[in-house]
């Protein structure tokens, strides 16, 4: 499915985690995992760039290297300086890069935060797919997956995602879970709350049947549920007590009546999922 990984890498645990589970993918396959350090920008050619434990940055990545020493992975690396984001997202199409794995809530230097903010802007932008990998103790990691959930509703970046949670529940032999979340804060002071109430659980159950057509001609198991409540943490609740291997989500959603899941609520998920998520964008130009 991916045949180039590109692992932003700054020594930190996230960062870690992020190539170890890519490794894991990689393994077996003729993939190419590429390990990139961003040295910061303000620092001159004398100087060395260290990463969250005082090496330099030659230094983590060859630390990298020996955890995929003993595996048939592909394994290529560099450093360049620049601003991660904008260094991240050159270096994935220069190098037709077909899913970036990055760790959250990383560090660099002394104590700077990287791979958190810098994460979430890769997300937002990456022309490709981004894996994205908590590195907490309230983490799920099971490879290979299990049991897959793609978040609904209906919209153009939705049914991305939900192409790209097929294909994998297909590909692992996955079950294949769909949840759309009726989010009723922002009319929870309307006095047409009922109709609000009924319109949006409607919509939520009509996307979910479309999509779960759509992967029942795959063959899949396939389970639906409506949740209701904040749509973040709903989906975050579910991943956890349902005990999911994977999130596959789009990163926007409708607007107005027919929000369920925007960018916003993605990046919210990102930093509470109790298990790695996938994001999936709709080019600007489609």
């Amino acid at each position: 499915m991916f045949d180039r990984f590109l692992v932003p890498f700054d020594g930190s645990g996230p960062a870690t985690a992020a190539l170890e589970l890519a490794a894991q993918i990689a393994i077996g396959t003729d993939a190419t995992v590429h390990l990139l350090y961003v040295r910061d920008p303000d620092e001159s050619d004398d100087d060395e760039a260290v990463d969250a434990t005082g090496r330099t940055g030659e230094e983590a990545l060859s630390g990298a290297l020996d955890r995929t020493s003993d595996t048939d992975v592909t394994v290529v690396s560099d450093v360049i300086q620049g601003e991660p984001r904008e260094q991240i997202l050159e270096y994935a199409t220069a190098n037709d890069i077909d899913v970036i794995c990055m760790g959250s809530h990383g560090r660099q230097g002394l104590g700077r935060f990287v791979l958190g903010s810098v994460a979430e802007g890769v997300v937002r932008d990456a022309p490709v797919p981004v894996l994205v990998v908590r590195a907490s103790d309230d983490v799920h990691e099971v490879y290979p997956f299990e049991r897959i959930l793609v978040p609904t509703d209906g919209s153009e970046h939705a049914e991305l995602a939900l192409d790209r949670g097929i294909e994998l529940a297909v590909e692992y032999g996955a079950s294949l879970h769909l949840l759309s979340v009726v989010d009723l804060s922002p009319y929870a002071f309307d006095a047409s709350a009922v109709m609000v109430t009924d319109r949006l659980e409607a919509n939520a159950k009509t996307a979910l049947e479309k999509a779960a057509e759509t992967a029942a001609d795959e063959g899949l198991d396939v389970q639906t549920t409506v949740e209701f409540g904040a749509a973040h943490r709903a989906i975050s609740s579910y991943a956890e007590d349902e005990g999911m291997d994977l999130l596959v989500m789009g990163t926007h959603g409708h607007s107005g009546l027919d929000r369920y899941l925007l960018g916003s609520v993605t990046e919210r998920v990102l930093r509470t999922a109790p298990a790695p998520v996938l994001t999936e964008r709709v080019p600007e130009d489609e």
